[in-house]
């Protein structure tokens, strides 16, 4: 898998990072789990399980956004397909700094033991359930998740005025919410792929 982001836009941007703050948020590559078919809830509790522990696809990475020669540290989560798709994108030079707070936020299969499900249905129906208030159950609380992220944008951003640029790999809900903590906190955001694998999103402060 190839990678190649070069929008003409951003030219110039990844020779020029040292006189901004900037934070790139990159959501990892893709896990290599099966989801075709239908799944009971067992099934589905084993895809989670299997999700958090899977290795992720080969790929090769490039984008005009990133200074890679000015990158030393990587931050990524407790979870594995966080720390290969950073080791990917950066190689074996890079520091990996592995932080718990940049974990995704969890999700829970709620009971219908009976059902047979698309993989999908399930864990969008759990987390809508679960950001409802109604699937929290031995997990962290939809409350809590956003004052986790609220906390690791903070951190972000006091990293990036001391040391940019400053890069985290992670995950695609949490991703979000650090983007917009981040633009309440006055930060810009210069690029935004969505969510998808791998996607970038590139936030700057001046000054």
């Amino acid at each position: 898998m190839s990678v190649n982001h070069a929008p003409s836009a951003l030219k110039g941007l990844a020779e020029t990072s040292h006189t901004k703050a900037r934070i790139f948020l990159i959501r990892h590559a893709r896990p290599m789990v099966p989801k075709k078919g239908y799944f009971n809830k067992a099934a589905a509790q084993g895809y989670i399980s299997d999700y958090d522990a899977a290795e992720v696809e080969q790929f090769v990475m490039e984008h005009e956004s990133i200074p890679y020669q000015e990158v030393k540290q990587v931050y990524c989560s407790t979870l594995v397909r966080s720390q290969l798709t950073a080791r990917q994108i950066f190689g074996e030079k890079v520091e990996l700094i592995v932080r718990h707070e940049f974990r995704e936020f969890e999700r829970r299969i709620f009971s219908l033991p009976l059902l047979r499900l698309p993989i999908r249905l399930w864990l969008v129906s759990a987390r809508v359930l679960w950001m409802m208030g109604l699937n929290s159950k031995g997990i962290e609380s939809f409350r809590q998740a956003k004052q986790r992220a609220r906390e690791a944008a903070s951190f972000l951003a006091e990293q990036a005025t001391q040391n940019p640029p400053v890069v985290l790999v992670a995950h695609g809900l949490l991703n979000n919410f650090l983007r917009w903590y981040l633009q309440d906190m006055g930060w810009k955001s210069i690029l935004h792929e969505g969510s998808g694998f791998l996607s970038v999103t590139m936030l700057e402060k001046k000054g």
